[in-house]
């Protein structure tokens, strides 16, 4: 069980509630519980039924056209299937993923099954050099797919037509954030700029890095049509990551276990790059997807807390040697850095003084 640091101590301090972390960045607590705990505690308040109505007005407003981003995950085809329901006009997009898995490819291909789909495919040799630039700069593989989800969209609408774009859930409500972004149901290009995903990182920064020119880039530049409005279905329909999950799945999604280091088996299988962002997230923070998916169960009340905290201490830092079926090898190949570079800088984004700290306050190794 985890030793609760004392004030002073270095380290850091878990949920009283769930396993998250007070590492996270922007992820206040509040007499020692994390902002997604207590913001899942007043989900009961909420009169859903106005929301949905909100929903049907906004979908009103615009004609019943939707664009809806997509990986052709258990989120996405949630969505898609209840806009669908709706009765609204849905067209997905999706970004193509930094390293498209087999199972990644089906799960796009099922959900086309149920709505027109737009794939929008950047030069790969230039997405392969982002994702080494966005690892050695900002230590995140993935900075070109963050930049990717919150600018594609965006521009396909412009060229589309679209004056609507559904995202899912908003991240700071499910996940927690500063105090009042987990009400948000407009995705603003204030919150784009904020938690695009972008880590002080613009897309312009790394013209002339490896060769790359501005033309290169432009698949990366977070245009935005005025009138262009996106929001979070999460805010208008009572999001439920499990029941998305189900749903998805009796609708054709594909669904394995990417890695042991994830706790859900139907969560971020796109992309064979991901295990390497949620093991720099361990690195840096202390704390991996896995912690973040099992504490969404325990506050769902489908995992007890000592079992969350015993699973995170064995699987959080396993080190994602295959995921989603793709060898480490291969993604190291695919962004062309040798195992002692990648170590290099495995070492230079990790947070010794907190790992250390976390070995010194976690009873009975």
């Amino acid at each position: 069980s985890m030793h609760v640091l004392a004030a002073g101590e270095i380290g850091m301090i878990r949920c009283a509630r769930c396993v998250m972390p007070n590492t996270r960045p922007d992820t206040p607590f509040f007499d020692g519980v994390c902002s997604a705990c207590l913001t899942y505690a007043n989900r009961p308040a909420i009169d859903w039924d106005a929301r949905r109505a909100e929903l049907i007005a906004l979908l009103d407003r615009h004609n019943g056209r939707v664009l809806v981003p997509s990986s052709g995950g258990k989120d996405s085809t949630y969505q898609v299937l209840t806009l669908l329901e709706m009765g609204a006009d849905v067209t997905v997009v999706t970004a193509r993923t930094c390293h498209l898995t087999t199972v990644g490819r089906a799960n796009i291909d099922n959900l086309a099954r149920y709505a027109r789909t737009i794939e929008v495919v950047p030069n790969m040799t230039v997405r392969a050099k982002l994702n080494r630039l966005g690892l050695e700069l900002v230590g995140d593989i993935s900075w070109p797919e963050h930049a990717a989800i919150f600018s594609v969209p965006f521009r396909v609408a412009a060229e589309t037509g679209h004056s609507l774009i559904m995202f899912g859930e908003c991240p700071q409500n499910s996940w927690g954030g500063p105090q009042g972004t987990e009400q948000a149901r407009q995705l603003t290009k204030r919150w784009r700029s904020e938690f695009g995903g972008f880590l002080g990182l613009r897309p312009s920064d790394l013209i002339g890095m490896d060769g790359i020119t501005e033309r290169d880039m432009t698949d990366y530049d977070p245009v935005w049509k005025e009138g262009t409005e996106a929001h979070f279905l999460g805010q208008y329909v009572k999001w439920d990551s499990r029941r998305n999950a189900e749903i998805a799945e009796a609708h054709g999604m594909r669904q394995e276990l990417p890695s042991p280091a994830n706790w859900w088996k139907a969560e971020n299988l796109d992309c064979s790059m991901t295990g390497l962002h949620d093991h720099f997230m361990w690195l840096k923070y202390s704390f991996g997807r896995g912690c973040q998916q099992i504490s969404d169960d325990v506050r769902a009340g489908l995992v007890k807390r000592e079992h969350a905290l015993a699973w995170v201490e064995d699987h959080d830092h396993l080190f994602p040697h295959v995921y989603a079926g793709v060898p480490f090898a291969d993604v190291l190949d695919r962004i062309g850095m040798t195992k002692s570079q990648f170590n290099a800088v495995s070492d230079q984004f990790t947070n010794k003084v907190l790992h250390a700290a976390q070995a010194l306050n976690t009873v009975g190794k």
